[in-house]
């Protein structure tokens, strides 16, 4: 009996502490559903001094969710996307020169500094909300940012590629600059929101898509909002010790700038 009691309280723990977390596979394709209003205090939106795997983030972190968030310039290992942690601005892409070394980011560099980002937003009634928006909106009186991590582009319901200047076209409408394979099949990690909660995929080398093909399939999937992060080779996964993601993508499975994790 004693023996059958321990079992049961044992469950119940594990199944309390990943209350939130629900995680389907299909296809190549692992669909993450965050839910709940508690889930929203265990998500942070970290960043590493130095870049490092997303399994070294999860140990670290003592996570129970891990998964990789916002550009990076893995050559100066700065980021080329803003991380708020804990209510602080821990990454700031205006310090990373790799932005200002050619004419053609200058010109665009408002565009890049204001991508799509993923935020938790707390307000005076103590209550947390996510919001998927521009960089550069403002927050409504009496809230605040308490963790948030730009990426981009916008895919639902709007795909913002040359708004965020993923693709730049010529004066006839052809494409000449490409950047982040937005328009090439390749693994991706995809943030949304559906009737306010949040959404992850996880798009695996065995199911690679264009973020024409994602904005379709978060379509049908319900999906309110829909944005990017960092993916191709940076597409990474770690939950508690039962799933370690890792991508090919469209170079070699890589250290990392920052990530999201729930603990």
């Amino acid at each position: 009996m004693k023996k059958l009691l321990l079992l049961l309280a044992l469950i119940f723990t594990q199944a309390t502490a990943n209350a939130g977390i629900n995680i389907d596979y299909n296809d190549g394709i692992y669909h993450i559903s965050l839910t709940g209003e508690k889930i929203k205090k265990r998500i942070h939106f970290i960043s590493s001094e130095s870049l490092i795997t997303n399994k070294e983030a999860h140990q670290r972190a003592k996570a129970k969710l891990t998964v990789n968030a916002g550009y990076f310039d893995p050559n100066n290992e700065k980021s080329i996307s803003y991380i708020v942690t804990d209510r602080n601005t821990v990454e700031d892409p205006l310090v990373n020169q790799s932005l200002l070394s050619s004419s053609i980011l200058r010109r665009n560099v408002d565009k890049i500094l204001n991508r799509t980002e993923f935020r938790i937003v707390e307000c005076s009634d103590g209550k947390r909300h996510y919001e998927i928006v521009p960089h550069k909106s403002s927050v409504d009186f009496g809230c605040n940012i308490i963790t948030s991590a730009q990426g981009g582009p916008l895919i639902y319901p709007q795909l913002r590629l040359e708004e965020e200047f993923f693709i730049v076209k010529d004066a006839e409408g052809n494409i000449i600059r490409e950047s982040c394979s937005v328009l090439h099949k390749t693994s991706r990690t995809i943030i949304g929101l559906k009737n306010e909660e949040a959404q992850i995929l996880i798009i695996t080398d065995e199911h690679p898509m264009d973020l024409y093909e994602v904005r379709d399939y978060v379509k049908k999937l319900g999906w309110d909002r829909a944005m990017a992060f960092d993916g191709g080779s940076s597409t990474s996964m770690n939950y508690l010790k039962q799933y370690n993601i890792t991508s090919v993508g469209d170079g070699a499975g890589r250290s990392l700038k920052s990530f999201m994790v729930i603990k």
